[in-house]
């Protein structure tokens, strides 16, 4: 299911550039709703804010460097069923990982479109809007709905099973011992 997500996820991230490249030109802006948000052509060469730009080789492999780490941490959170939100968090943060991968291997820059004049924020795309709000979620998660114990399947061994008998026993053991 988590791959067929991630195709819809990329195929409505690569749909949406698509439409954009074929019906704007650079520099391009519609307004949806006057001086609060647009449709703007940009070409982003770089990462967020256009950091990097130009830099189109080294943004390729930090990303596919990122892309193993979100796997790796996807596979091990398969682990608990408590991790669900944070697999799915994962399967958005691969997904627009790779549709901005898909624009800069192709085309050298990112296609953005959404264009917040009001505050005025950076022009952005959904792949955009994907990895911002899977880190965001996922910082909360972290902070306010796990605790280290639900962690422990990450420990060298990954057995929550052995961890927490271990300490059950410790305690047995320290308690035997008065």
């Amino acid at each position: 299911m988590a791959f067929i997500s991630m195709i819809l996820l990329i195929f409505l991230d690569q749909a949406v550039k698509i439409y954009i490249d074929s019906n704007f030109k650079v520099g391009e802006t519609t307004p949806v709703i006057k001086n609060v948000f647009h449709i703007t052509y940009v070409v982003n060469e770089g990462a967020a804010w256009s950091s990097f730009s130009g830099k189109t080789v080294m943004l390729l492999s930090v990303t596919a460097v990122i892309l193993v780490a979100v796997i790796m941490a996807y596979v091990v959170f398969l682990k608990k069923d408590i991790f669900k939100p944070l697999r799915v968090l994962m399967v958005f943060l691969a997904s627009g990982a790779i549709g901005n991968m898909i624009d800069r291997f192709t085309k050298g820059y990112v296609v953005d479109m959404f264009d917040f004049k009001l505050i005025h924020f950076p022009v952005f795309n959904v792949a955009d809007i994907y990895v911002t709000c899977s880190v965001i979620i996922g910082m909360i998660l972290i902070l306010f709905k796990y605790n280290d114990d639900d962690f422990a399947a990450l420990r060298k061994n990954g057995d929550v099973d052995k961890d927490d008998n271990a300490e059950k026993k410790s305690k047995v053991n320290d308690n035997t011992d008065k």
